[in-house]
């Protein structure tokens, strides 16, 4: 009796515990850039409850050849904070929008020890149950071509010599066929102009 009045008295309150889902975070999967230049690292998440007054993003880094990863910044309480002691002290930026689920940072100065792979953690509560997401860096001194480029590039060829041989296909028949036109129009010109030969009379 006791318990069923416990209960009725907490839904009357409307202090019912909101029930916690799961979170989808989305990064990049592979990021190139430039020696010396700036990258924007994107994360967001989707998630079925308004965005949190206590809504976090953290970003940890893992640098190529190393299996231990290190917290590089951290979004908490409406306020930023950025690795002061770490590979990324006075290069990076907090450049997202908590409210619209954006946790994207901003790597200054890019160089070659910067390769390796970030990972951005999201939470919303209640919903904090997600798995994070992970986006590659590769710093180059002239970014590479793309396979999907050179893949489109190719294709793009083919397709244009294609159309090329059709093209002279149908000229080649329209010359052929307007040539016997000519011709036909032109034997039947030549037969009309000699006319029907005369008869000769037998005596």
């Amino acid at each position: 009796m006791l318990m069923s009045l416990a209960l009725a008295s907490v839904v009357l309150l409307g202090i019912v515990p909101q029930q916690s889902q799961a979170i989808a975070i989305y990064t990049g999967w592979e990021r190139h850039a430039l020696v010396g230049s700036d990258i924007r690292l994107s994360c967001s998440f989707f998630s079925w409850h308004w965005t949190s007054d206590d809504v976090t993003f953290s970003w940890s880094y893992r640098p190529d050849g190393s299996r231990d990863s290190i917290s590089i910044f951290h979004y908490t309480g409406g306020a930023p904070y950025l690795d002061n002691k770490g590979p990324f002290k006075d290069r990076l930026e907090f450049v997202g929008n908590p409210g619209r689920r954006d946790g994207s940072i901003l790597l200054k100065n890019l160089d070659f020890s910067d390769n390796g792979t970030f990972t951005c953690d999201a939470k919303n509560p209640p919903d904090i149950v997600g798995r994070p997401s992970s986006v590659r860096l590769l710093v180059f001194e002239k970014v590479p071509i793309q396979a999907g480029v050179i893949t489109g590039a190719i294709i793009g060829v083919i397709l244009g010599l294609l159309v090329l041989i059709v093209v002279i296909y149908y000229l080649m028949r329209f010359l052929v066929a307007r040539r016997v036109f000519n011709l036909s129009v032109s034997k039947h010109g030549k037969k009309k102009k000699e006319g029907p030969q005369p008869r000769q009379i037998k005596v």
